[in-house]
């Protein structure tokens, strides 16, 4: 484990600016417009406990009936799980890591953990036992909190010496009375010595190259990240509506746990949890029984819920078929026109009350006023499918490093196509900019993280010597301050010729042109010209959440359309199809006509056996891309495309 190091902003600044110790105290980014006084963990509890203590805080599912716990059960079962923790040997600034999927049980022990002066760690269900192994040492997990057997093996694959004292907690209600003898006043000392700017959650990156990073935030970058992006959001306290939010994406990253979870307490939000199924196809479900008034997810998920709607569509009526395209072109007029005559708010109405709400009703959204969108680029299709049902996603930017959203769009702070503004209290400044106004983004403000855990190289790399924190993404600012995320630094390919070409641009581009195409990868990097790797939409095993051999309706619409017969990827790619194939040349020849230089042009292509998915390794957990493991596992098609 290494060395922590600290970093002073100033030779007479008595608190460091950032530390990589868990027990370290860092300098606050404090900002005279927006100056609310810095509160812990318990602080933020305890005065929503006053205001919202008999309103339901958690809804879960028990042996098929919805089961209430209120604000006031809630901390009282965080306060018992706390003692429970402190039984068991939990030591200060230690973590308490959590395996398991969103549960009450995931709630309890989160709070629990930071009210008896530990560290919440989650780890992603996905991990390997290897990864769950670096992370438990890592963060020097007293406790491991688990969700059953099979992530119980993970921790017990991988037990050896150094972790053979810890405690893994399986049955819930045992654990819940270990602490009863613990009295209140030890607790209470606990609680009353905790700092503002002391590490309460540690954040791991999921290592899409090399190891997992401990992003260490405190209780200040909890409690203002609450506050103030959630409002920037408009997200409403309890006394004026209490906001009903469906759980189900992983704890583990930063943007579920601050939305669902810290967000959840400070404003006295109901959270439903979804069933462990929910991104194999159960979320709709639980969203119409618990018909949310905001929902966030991730743009994979939004992706997935338009293919939903376009195969259920596709196999509809003819006449259904042209009035749900009718109601679609209205609205997507209506939402990317700047003005509005008479006639168009009519037919908006009639196209919105005829066809649009029952779809979103459908879809559990008809209380939904606030769609949400972050974690990775959302592609102008999916954006411009949405606007098409009335639906504007507003697209929230940050990172884990910034305690999720730094920026936020809302209902009244939206722009397309932007991710909206610097939250109030943040800044949000671009450097090295080029002739076309793009540079770096960086970040200021009560959002950035202390540092990363035991990593200083690191966290020296990230934070700079005036505390702005460097994202590696690229972007434009408008005049009014909205920020467009542009690409990412290190995603840019270098070709043999030294040009830099950003590959997600041209990406949605040949994804625009062909609807049969689920993912595309540009390829380039060092070589002498462009090439692709593209998927096809197929479906899923409701199982398994693996991708099927079988296309999609949309897909198999399209070969019909081009005058193939393929119902299946294998055919596709094994006869090579000839209608698929001019036909996908054809939308490429398309996006190169498009193209400025030659230099910009994809010049071969292949389309892979299978789809890209969490479980083959090309997505990470929350469905971000994973660009090198792309090139590592297709290495063979992609030096194909380079032989002489």
């Amino acid at each position: 484990m290494g060395a922590a190091a600290v970093f002073y902003f100033s030779a007479c600044s008595p608190v460091p600016l950032w530390t990589t110790s868990a027990d370290g105290l860092v300098k606050l980014r404090m900002d005279p417009t927006c100056l609310q006084a810095p509160i812990t963990v318990h602080q933020m509890f305890q005065e929503s406990l006053e205001k919202y203590g008999s309103l339901n805080a958690m809804v879960s599912k028990k042996d098929g009936e919805w089961e209430k716990i209120t604000f006031a059960e809630y901390y009282n079962y965080s306060r018992k799980a706390a003692k429970s923790f402190l039984k068991l040997g939990l030591e200060r600034f230690h973590s308490v890591a959590i395996l398991g999927f969103n549960s009450t049980e995931w709630f309890i022990s989160a709070v629990g953990a930071v009210f008896a002066g530990g560290i919440v760690t989650g780890i992603y269900t996905t991990s390997s036992p290897e990864v769950c192994h670096y992370i438990a040492q890592d963060c020097r997990a007293n406790i491991i909190v688990v969700e059953n057997q099979k992530q119980l093996d993970k921790i017990t694959q991988v037990r050896d010496s150094t972790m053979s004292l810890l405690p893994v907690l399986l049955q819930m209600d045992e654990f819940m009375e270990l602490g009863n003898e613990v009295q209140d006043g030890e607790l209470d000392a606990l609680i009353e010595s905790q700092k503002p700017n002391q590490c309460c959650v540690l954040i791991y990156t999921s290592g899409t190259t090399g190891k997992p990073k401990g992003v260490m935030l405190n209780h200040d970058n909890i409690t203002w990240t609450s506050a103030h992006a959630s409002r920037a959001g408009d997200m409403q306290p309890a006394e004026i509506q209490q906001e009903t939010i469906v759980s189900y994406l992983p704890l583990s990253h930063i943007a579920a746990q601050i939305y669902d979870l810290w967000t959840g307490i400070k404003w006295g939000e109901q959270v439903y949890f979804a069933e462990p199924d929910a991104l194999k196809g159960g979320l709709v479900g639980t969203l119409k029984e618990a018909l949310p008034t905001s929902h966030m997810g991730v743009p994979r998920v939004w992706e997935k819920i338009m293919e939903k709607i376009k195969d259920a569509s596709s196999q509809s009526g003819f006449v259904k078929k042209k009035i749900l395209s009718w109601a679609m072109s209205v609205s997507l007029e209506q939402n990317l026109s700047a003005s509005y005559s008479d006639l168009k708010p009519f037919r908006m109405r009639l196209a919105d009350s005829l066809v649009l709400a029952r779809i979103r009703q459908a879809l559990g959204f008809s209380r939904c006023e606030k769609h949400f969108c972050g974690a990775a680029p959302l592609s102008t299709e999916a954006l411009h499918f949405f606007l098409g049902l009335n639906i504007p996603l507003y697209e929230a930017y940050g990172m884990s490093e910034t305690t999720g959203p730094h920026c936020m769009s809302s209902p009244y702070v939206y722009r397309r196509y932007s991710c909206g503004k610097a939250v109030p209290g943040c800044k949000v400044k671009l450097m090295n900019k080029d002739d076309d106004g793009n540079g770096e983004i960086c970040f200021w403000g009560r959002t950035v993280f202390m540092g990363y855990l035991n990593m200083e190289d690191k966290t020296r790399e990230a934070i700079d010597e005036d505390g702005w924190l460097h994202s590696g993404d690229l972007g434009k600012m408008d005049s009014d301050g909205f920020l467009y995320v542009t690409g990412r630094i290190k995603e840019i390919l270098i070709t043999a010729g030294g040009e830099n070409i950003p590959p997600v641009p041209l990406e949605d581009a040949v994804k625009r042109e062909l609807p049969l195409v689920s993912n595309a990868m540009l390829i380039g990097d060092q070589k002498k010209f462009l090439s692709m790797l593209l998927t096809l939409k197929c479906a899923v095993d409701p199982e398994t959440s693996e991708p099927t051999d079988s296309l999609t309706q949309e897909a198999r619409e399209f070969c019909q359309k081009v005058g193939s017969k393929a119902t299946q990827v294998s055919e596709v790619v094994r006869t090579r199809d000839p209608a698929v194939y001019r036909a996908i040349q054809d939308g490429i020849d398309r996006v190169n006509g498009r193209a400025a230089a030659n230099v910009q042009r994809i010049q071969k292509w292949a389309v892979l056996q299978k789809d890209f998915s969490i479980s083959g390794g090309e997505f990470g957990p929350t469905m971000k891309l994973k660009r090198q493991t792309v090139v590592e596992k297709y290495k063979d098609e992609i030096d194909s495309f380079y032989k002489k």
